[in-house]
């Protein structure tokens, strides 16, 4: 079976109905998980724990889409 890795991450939005962080630089990265369903846990704790808050939210993204990405084409650029 292969590795399939996803990053749960967060932080607080300018808008609660976008997705732009306020100040990326204080981005939480919660972790790096080796299945969906880890991801989806973690995610679930970090939303609970900041429920009160309209303007923070956590994301679940698949790393292995960026990796798939990256190396088939190793000179892509931001």
């Amino acid at each position: 079976m292969s590795q399939h890795l996803h990053i749960v991450f967060g932080g607080e939005l300018v808008d609660p109905s976008g997705n732009e962080f306020k100040n990326p630089d204080d981005i939480h990265v919660v972790g790096i998980f080796r299945d969906r369903q880890s991801a989806l846990e973690a995610w679930k704790t970090e939303a609970q724990r900041t429920v009160d808050n309209a303007h923070m939210r956590y994301f679940v993204g698949d790393l292995q889409t960026l990796i798939d990405a990256s190396t088939s084409n190793p000179e892509a650029q931001d």
